[in-house]
């Protein structure tokens, strides 16, 4: 009998987090999604008419006045009212959906606003809604790119409704940068659909992001990129912060943005993180006055933590996203927890002087519109770029030859040379060819490369999936190898929180058991991880922690027997 309620238990808690009927409210939407419309009349859109557009008319007042207006609804806690007009999630979403629908009638082009419902119990509410802005491509089959973020908020109970939860820094911030996209960029047209989103549920799990991700399975939904935006929009440094990142209280970032990613070498998420600094750095930092440091992080988020971005990763979209450089708290619970996310402190701001204006705002409105921007030039190019080309390589003596294999018209591409870091180390630019050769670096060390290609209003595709050889001396090219499994150098070296320890396995190789140990200077034994030998490239996102610093050594053994020994650096 008490098998049988245990399994009456778990059977109840699996459904309670299972999600149902997830549709659209008009058909319409989904058919402009899976691109079941009419081809609609071109313009021309070029990267820089874009970066134009996105740094004139972004508005620091409008983002101003969106947080404002969503603080009014004192919580947007996932199961807080439906039926207020003025307090709670419903209240909050319904004027997210008024909102995007005046920027439908000011663009004056064809979008739908909408939501996406699904059923599921979340704080015992059982119904739920995404709102989404559909902006259709001129191409109907080309794609869509999706720019989000949750709307929901909460105080340190997952599930306390009646708590004041205004949720401005989580995630008010990114609500307001995908408001002010929207009604920016539905005033251009593009090749591929773009859709802009604010989800619920975000705290409870990534529900709504869950939903919005399953039905672009399920509707056969082809997402070209997601950018999601969190915490994106706060400058100060709590006591507490989710690591990596902020170096102590009360310290200010204003200037720098970190883009969290999955993976590592042969992911289409980092290659997107890149790709959105490269966006940054050729098309917006020649007409902003303040440059941005842009932070391509070694981890998927921050430690112990996640966001919406995840549940499209999962499903093999390839996802980003975008946090501020400095956390005001890591959302602990404890008595002693005095930080502002996810707590009744995440504010707008303190009127320090009793006149009635605030005067101490705690996100910054500057700070935010360079995060949109950021934002909208990646998701911009994205929606009107070409398909990626594919490359192969192989060493010649002391060279690397590196050729495009493309069928595409435009004979102008550029070549991303990497070596330990998530950024490219070279950046070579051909015209006319589709050969580059190069010199090769160091001895048994990988030489990894990427390819995009340029058409002819000059956007650039999304970069190929990376490509890579293990450079081998040249007096022993004869030779395929004195070992069939190679150790490789860390990745980032110094790292953050997190980096990327690989190996590569030429052949079949029998062995018992195979396994990384981590030491200190000492040789103290820190940590450890079984691997798996498979032909091929292999990786390990190591994860130290926070708040050290120095060498480090990690040794491959194979049945008991020291194989390889590399060093790397732990940088507070």
């Amino acid at each position: 009998m008490k098998n049988l309620w245990v399994l009456i238990f778990f059977l109840s808690f699996q459904l309670s987090f299972s999600q149902d009927n997830i549709r659209t409210t008009k058909s319409i939407t989904t058919e402009y999604l899976k691109g079941n419309y009419n081809t609609v009349a071109k313009g021309i859109t070029t990267p820089s008419e874009i970066a134009e557009v996105l740094v004139n008319e972004m508005n620091t007042d409008s983002l101003f006045n969106y947080l404002a207006v969503l603080e009014t609804f004192e919580t947007r806690n996932t199961g807080s009212d439906t039926l207020s007009a003025t307090r709670g999630i419903g209240a909050a979403r319904v004027w997210i959906y008024d909102k995007l629908e005046e920027f439908n009638i000011q663009g004056g082009i064809n979008s739908v606003v909408d939501y996406l419902e699904f059923d599921q119990n979340i704080c015992g509410m059982g119904h739920h809604k995404n709102v989404l802005m559909v902006h259709p491509g001129e191409i109907p089959d080309a794609g869509v790119v999706v720019l989000e973020a949750h709307m929901d908020s909460r105080c340190e109970e997952r599930c306390d409704v009646d708590c004041l939860a205004a949720g401005i820094e989580d995630n008010g911030s990114g609500v307001a940068l995908v408001l002010e996209l929207a009604r920016v960029m539905t005033k251009l047209r593009f090749e591929k659909t773009l859709v802009f989103m604010l989800t619920t549920g975000e705290e409870q799990g990534l529900m709504g992001a869950t939903a919005m991700a399953q039905f672009c399975i399920d509707e056969n939904i082809d997402v070209k990129a997601v950018l999601n935006n969190d915490v994106i929009g706060g400058i100060i440094c709590g006591e507490t912060a989710s690591p990596p990142g902020c170096p102590g209280p009360g310290h200010v970032d204003s200037t720098q943005v970190r883009l969290f990613s999955n993976g590592s070498t042969l992911s289409p998420h980092k290659g997107l993180a890149r790709f959105s600094k490269l966006q940054y750095t050729e098309e917006l930092l020649p007409l902003i006055e303040t440059p941005m440091l842009i932070s391509i992080m070694s981890a998927e988020d921050r430690t112990g933590r996640g966001g919406d971005h995840i549940p499209f990763r999962e499903r093999g979209f390839p996802s980003i996203r975008y946090t501020s450089a400095n956390e005001n708290g890591d959302a602990g619970i404890d008595e002693e927890y005095v930080d502002h996310q996810h707590s009744t402190r995440d504010i707008l701001g303190l009127d320090t002087d009793d006149d009635g204006i605030l005067d101490s705002l705690f996100v910054d409105v500057n700070y935010l519109k360079r995060n949109a921007c950021i934002n909208g030039i990646t998701a911009g190019v994205v929606a009107i770029n070409p398909e990626a080309p594919e490359i192969e390589m192989d060493q010649v003596g002391d060279y690397v030859r590196i050729r495009i294999i493309s069928d595409d018209p435009f004979m102008h591409y550029k070549i991303g040379v990497r070596g330990q870091g998530n950024d490219f180390d070279s950046l070579y630019t051909i015209i006319d060819t589709k050969e580059l050769i190069v010199p090769a670096p160091e001895p048994n060390t990988f030489f990894i490369v990427s390819a995009c290609v340029v058409n002819n209003v000059g956007a650039e595709s999304c970069f190929s999936e990376e490509e890579f050889v293990l450079i081998s001396k040249t007096e022993e090219v004869q030779i395929e190898r004195q070992r069939k499994v190679h150790l490789m150098q860390n990745r980032p070296n110094p790292f953050d929180e997190a980096t990327t320890i690989g190996w590569h396995v030429d052949g079949h190789i029998d062995y018992d058991k195979a396994e990384i140990i981590i030491s200190d200077q000492s040789g103290k034994r820190l940590s450890s991880k079984e691997i798996e030998l498979n032909d091929g490239f292999n990786e390990w996102v190591f994860r130290h922690g926070w708040g050290t610093q120095g060498m480090y050594f990690y040794s491959l053994f194979i049945d008991g027997q020291l194989i390889e020994t590399k060093s790397m650096i732990f940088a507070y």
